[in-house]
């Protein structure tokens, strides 16, 4: 439930962001031994661990492989020095407070230079309250860019988390989720352009009145596969690869299902006589 709530908050608004989440680096360590750290199972499910951040704790925080970023309160926040205040809940209302922790180590396993997000999780803070008798303060989220450092596997029967270093340093989670929604904040209003992944060299019209069989080929372009292929300007399309092209939008469909470089037939008129050509679109983007 608390990695949905996650997602929920700072996913919500991102388009694809997954290929900036993380970068690999030269510095792979396969001599690295393993790194078998204990955690308490809270009823709940969740995964408790201690940690110590910037030198200072330990802390109890949850160690969750759902979180797409680390979380921390506002107590470990000023007690680590990481923050003058904390971070309010809501990232539309000014309480996301992003910082760069130090160092965070786990048993014997350290990773450096972490983002993390200071915030006082209504979640977090409700998990704390429900199990704080047996088990003190739950103060926050151990996430994605620490455990995706270490090639993880968990222990349930022995309650033990086995890590070791693996030479993989995540990207800024929430400098992806800033980038994506400005882009999407100046991409709003705009009209969207779709492409195929073939280039045909050629483009379509039809007026809305009318009611012929097929499309009007408005431009051909010089050197393109369509030009190569004989296509002319006000040529009739009427099929690309034996589907119908009554409409622009029926066409670019049929062009797009189209593999690059796979020769197809289309049928046209030309000056009222059927033809048949065959264009192999080239390779896009």
């Amino acid at each position: 439930m608390l990695r949905i709530l996650l997602l929920a908050l700072f996913s919500a608004s991102v388009v694809a962001p997954q290929s900036g989440l993380a970068q690999a680096v030269p510095d792979k360590k396969p001599d690295a031994k393993p790194i078998v750290v204990p955690f308490v199972l809270l009823p709940s499910r969740h995964m408790l661990i201690e940690v110590t951040i910037n030198d200072k704790g330990p802390y109890k925080l949850i160690f969750d492989t759902g979180a797409p970023l680390n979380l921390l309160n506002s107590r470990i926040g000023k007690d680590t020095g990481l923050s003058k205040k904390g971070g309010s809940f809501g990232i539309f209302s000014g309480g996301l407070n992003q910082v760069e922790i130090k160092s965070m180590t786990l048993g014997a396993a350290t990773a450096e230079k972490l983002p993390a997000v200071v915030m006082d999780h209504p979640t977090v803070k409700a998990i704390s309250e429900m199990f704080e008798d047996d088990h003190g303060k739950i103060e926050g989220i151990v996430g994605f860019p620490f455990f995706a450092r270490f090639t993880c596997t968990v222990d349930y029967q022995k309650k033990q988390l086995t890590l070791i270093p693996n030479g993989y340093k995540p990207g800024d989670y929430i400098q992806d989720l800033t980038t994506n929604l400005t882009k999407a904040s100046e991409a709003a209003g705009k009209p969207k352009v779709l492409t195929g992944l073939g280039i045909w060299g050629f483009t379509t019209t039809k007026d809305k009145d009318d009611e012929e069989s097929g499309v009007t080929v408005g431009k051909v372009f010089e050197g393109s596969a369509a030009a190569a292929a004989g296509l002319k300007p006000d040529d009739r399309i009427l099929t690309i690869d034996g589907r119908w092209t009554d409409t622009v939008g029926d066409a670019y469909l049929a062009a797009s299902l189209v593999k690059p470089g796979r020769a197809v037939e289309i049928d046209i008129k030309r000056d009222g006589k059927a033809m048949t050509l065959k264009i192999a679109p080239r390779v896009g983007f």
